[in-house]
């Protein structure tokens, strides 16, 4: 063996800088670690992981339910609106108080033929305000920003969520619960995820 042949096989195997999977990407965008398993339970365990990211995902996902339609060509409902500024109880009925009549629909729609009206399910956007049971104003005619709120559906489940992006630009949907109940949402290869509109205002009953 001579000088070249030792220095060829002195490259051969081992590990190389650079090479395999770099950490963070492929299906679950994590880092990996080998295991053996045997060859009939592949399928198996392949099953059972991708159904523990479902199950997951739907623990995180907080659905919402119940879409409506606003009513169209109903007469408008022009509530007063008061300007006087008070902590609690009912402002002053005298008239020099009245600022102008409110229509609700003119203040929580923008385009009526886009807009659209859906039921908050769970906890995972009480900091911003949305509870059970509230109604939620969605707008698809808008363009989804990075920090709307937004009306997602990811492999046919519907949520409400805060839009934002990973460092490497793919899209990710945030909680607003500072209970650390809830986990962001990571949209990863091979979820079907589409925005179907933007969230622009809520409104509820107390009675």
């Amino acid at each position: 063996m001579n000088d070249n042949d030792q220095y060829l096989n002195s490259k051969r195997g081992g590990i190389r800088q650079g090479a395999g999977r770099r950490n963070g990407t492929g299906k679950f965008r994590e880092p990996t670690t080998v295991l053996r398993v045997p060859a009939s339970q592949t399928t198996v365990i392949k099953d059972f992981l991708i159904a523990y990211q479902r199950k997951k995902l739907t623990v995180d996902i907080d659905a919402v339910i119940d879409f409506e339609w606003p009513k169209l060509n109903t007469p408008p409902i022009n509530l007063l609106l008061y300007s006087s500024k008070v902590s609690a109880g009912f402002p002053s009925p005298a008239e020099e108080h009245v600022e102008k009549r409110l229509n609700p629909n003119d203040f929580l729609i923008d385009q009526m033929d886009a807009t659209f009206f859906v039921t908050i399910q769970g906890y995972s956007m009480m900091d911003v305000g949305l509870l059970p049971n509230d109604k939620a104003v969605v707008d698809r005619s808008k363009q989804a920003s990075i920090g709307d709120i937004v009306l997602a559906v990811i492999d046919g489940e519907f949520t409400i969520k805060t839009l934002s992006r990973n460092k490497d630009g793919s899209p990710k949907l945030l909680p607003a619960n500072s209970t650390g109940a809830y986990s962001p949402i990571e949209i990863k290869e091979g979820m079907n995820f589409e925005i179907w509109g933007v969230v622009t205002g809520s409104f509820r009953r107390f009675k």
